[in-house]
C-alpha cells in the first residue's frame, strides 16, 4: 500500500486536503495530510523552514511509514523536497503540485516572482508574518464562490521565518523520483528551475487544466494524478474519478 503525506501550502492547514484523502483512501492507498507549525490549528508555534521540514519527517517516522509518496503544494514544496532527503529508502515518489521547489542556499523568498525585497516588506509590515488570502487574490483560478470561501475562511498567516530561511539540499533534486504538477491557470509553463529538472530521467510532468488550488477546484482529478503516477489506479477507482 502506498501512503500518500499531504502538504498544503502557505496559510493552509490539513484541512485543504479533505476532498482529496477520501478519494486516495477509497482506492486501498492510505493517506495522512500534515498541518506545518504555525498555521491553522498550530498557529502561534514558532516555525522556521527546517521546523517544517522537520514536520513532515516526524510524521512520516510516528506513524513508521513505507512506500511514501511526498505531495508538496506551493511553498511547501521546498521543506517536501528536502524531506525526501531525510526519509531514505521510505520513499516511493515526490509530487511536486504547483510547487517551489529546494535549491539549496535559495529561500521562497529569494525567488519571490515580484523580487525579495517585496515579500519582505509584506512580512515586515505584518509582525513576521504573510497574512493571508483575499478573495480577488483567488479570481481566474477555476474557483467557484464557495471554494473560495472555503481557502479565504480558513487561511490564518503564515510565519514569515519559514519562508525567508535558506533551504539546505545535499543530494540534488533531479535525483529525486519525482512528479511535476503544472496547473495552467496559474500560468502556462513550469519555472525556468523546475523546467531544468523535468529535461532530467527521473522527473515527470503532468499538466491540470485549473488553478494553483487544484485541491478544491479538481480534488478528483488530483486524486487520480497521484494515484497514477505511485501506480495505484485500479481501472473501477479511475473509472469512479472521472465521473467526478
Amino acid at each position: 500500500m502506498t501512503e500518500y503525506v499531504l502538504v498544503a501550502g502557505a496559510w493552509l492547514g490539513a484541512w485543504a486536503w479533505d476532498d482529496v484523502v477520501p478519494e486516495l483512501r477509497a482506492a486501498g492507498q492510505g493517506a495522512h495530510a500534515v498541518t506545518l507549525s504555525g498555521v491553522a490549528d498550530k498557529q502561534g508555534v514558532p516555525a522556521g523552514q527546517k521546523t517544517h521540514v522537520q514536520d513532515i519527517v516526524d510524521e512520516v517516522e510516528r506513524l513508521g511509514l513505507s512506500d511514501v509518496v511526498l505531495v508538496g503544494h506551493s511553498y511547501s514544496g521546498i521543506p517536501v523536497g528536502q524531506a525526501a532527503e531525510r526519509i531514505g529508502d521510505r520513499l516511493k515518489r515526490v509530487v511536486f503540485v504547483d510547487s517551489n521547489v529546494p535549491a539549496d542556499g535559495e529561500s521562497f523568498v529569494s525567488r519571490w516572482w515580484q523580487g525579495p525585497a517585496a515579500l519582505e516588506a509584506v512580512i515586515a509590515a505584518n509582525d513576521g508574518y504573510w497574512p493571508p488570502l483575499t478573495a480577488p487574490e483567488c479570481e481566474g483560478q477555476g474557483l467557484d464562490d464557495a471554494q473560495v470561501a472555503r481557502i479565504v475562511g480558513g487561511a490564518t498567516p503564515h510565519p514569515g521565518a519559514s519562508l525567508s530561511e535558506p533551504a539546505v539540499v545535499s543530494r540534488p533534486p533531479g535525483e529525486l523520483p519525482a512528479t511535476y504538477i503544472k496547473c495552467l491557470l496559474d500560468g502556462p509553463e513550469p519555472t525556468d528551475d523546475v523546467a531544468e529538472l523535468l529535461r532530467g530521467e527521473s522527473w515527470r510532468l503532468r499538466e491540470m487544466d485549473t488553478g494553483h488550488w487544484p485541491m478544491f477546484s479538481r480534488p478528483g482529478e488530483l486524486a487520480r494524478i497521484l494515484l497514477e503516477e505511485a501506480g495505484g489506479l485500479r481501472d473501477g477507482v479511475r473509472a469512479a474519478l472521472d465521473r467526478r
